[in-house]
């Protein structure tokens, strides 16, 4: 076996004898934790009363749940979902010879939800924002998004460490002495660490969206530092994804026999951020 190659196999999480935190939980919680803290200086700045960060927390981690499910479901696994609707909103898959909950569900067995899309949450997020500014904010639309975009920059770096932890999501062969062998997903051979891929360069992006916000004009261009983050983390998303094994099986190079799934999603994302940057905007 190469020096080069790591062999990863970790451990689900902390063990407090009796209860187990995942890593990836651990992970998600403390994005929206370090979040919720670095968005409470922008309101600050911004001079907005405290009181709505806690109404922008519930309406993005509400609407980032819903649009994650639901985009694992219509834009990956519909050939699955179309027959099994119940399972899209229910955390439990039918399953001959299961047992039954309390005598009420029969043959069904409880997995919790197992299929989540970044590009569900992008979309509902943003359209759900929409709402917030409108009744809460009483300012543009992309007042919200440009300050927002910044947080999810920085929290697409710690789910993505956790996807890392989970050993899932990762690259195809290296097909040399360099790469990740994932053992807990029972790999023998080095992988690209896609996952270590996308969160470092989503880091990068937030201390440069970071320092746009603190240290220059942009913020004043409405919609300039919403639209540099869908360019940036989408095109990131894209050549990536090149170097990603295929998540659905017969749905992936789908395009050109090139293109997956996930990378047909990012274009439009891409496209509608470079409009953002270079649009006309009205001096009134």
């Amino acid at each position: 076996m190469s020096f080069l190659a790591i062999e990863w196999n970790p451990s689900l999480g902390i063990d407090l004898g009796f209860f187990v935190i995942r890593w990836y939980s651990l992970m998600f919680v403390t994005a929206f934790l370090l979040g919720l803290h670095l968005m409470k200086k922008i309101y600050i700045e911004d001079k907005i009363p405290l009181e709505k960060l806690d109404v922008l927390f519930m309406y993005t981690f509400v609407s980032m749940l819903i649009g994650m499910r639901l985009g694992d479901v219509f834009f990956y696994s519909w050939d699955y979902y179309q027959h099994h609707l119940l399972e899209i909103i229910l955390p439990f898959k039918k399953q001959v010879g299961a047992d039954a909950i309390f005598g009420l569900i029969k043959d069904w067995k409880f997995t919790g939800f197992t299929g989540f899309a970044s590009h569900g949450a992008a979309i509902s997020i943003i359209l759900t924002m929409y709402f917030y500014a409108k009744k809460h904010l009483d300012k543009p639309w992309l007042f919200i998004l440009d300050r927002l975009g910044i947080m999810v920059a920085l929290a697409g770096f710690f789910i993505r460490f956790g996807n890392f932890f989970n050993s899932e999501i990762y690259g195809k062969e290296t097909g040399s002495s360099f790469g990740v062998i994932f053992k807990a997903a029972g790999e023998t051979v080095a992988r690209h660490p896609t996952q270590l891929y996308e969160a470092f360069s989503y880091l990068i992006l937030f201390f440069v969206l970071w320092h746009l916000y603190w240290k220059t004009t942009k913020k004043e261009q409405v919609g300039y530092i919403f639209g540099l983050f869908m360019v940036v983390l989408w095109s990131l998303r894209f050549f990536i994804e090149f170097l990603k094994e295929a998540q659905v099986e017969s749905r992936e190079d789908w395009v050109f026999n090139s293109l997956n799934t996930g990378q047909v999603l990012s274009i439009p994302l891409v496209l509608i951020g470079f409009w953002l940057m270079f649009r006309k905007v009205s001096k009134k």
